[in-house]
């Protein structure tokens, strides 16, 4: 059974991440804000993929002059997520 998990990402324009994981693997990924086409090619390339190759990823990208990206901060989103499982 999946389980939702939502994030509020800081330092980018996105507003809002919702998670649907299920064994590790995300299901489905919808945000809110932001880069519209860059982040429904982003949900769409992280469905059916671990917990651990999407941080593998994405952690420490940056976007222009941000110490952080929406990539950066799915990754964090999904440390947290493991760290409050």
């Amino acid at each position: 059974m999946s389980e939702s998990f939502v994030f509020t990402p800081k330092g980018v324009c996105s507003k809002q991440f919702i998670f649907e994981i299920e064994n590790d693997v995300i299901q489905n990924l919808t945000v809110s804000g932001g880069c519209n086409g860059n982040l429904k090619g982003i949900s769409r390339l992280v469905q059916g993929r671990t917990i651990q190759e999407i941080v593998e990823a994405l952690e420490g990208i940056q976007c222009g002059f941000r110490d952080t990206s929406c990539p950066d901060q799915i990754a964090k989103a999904l440390n947290d997520y493991q760290l409050n499982k």
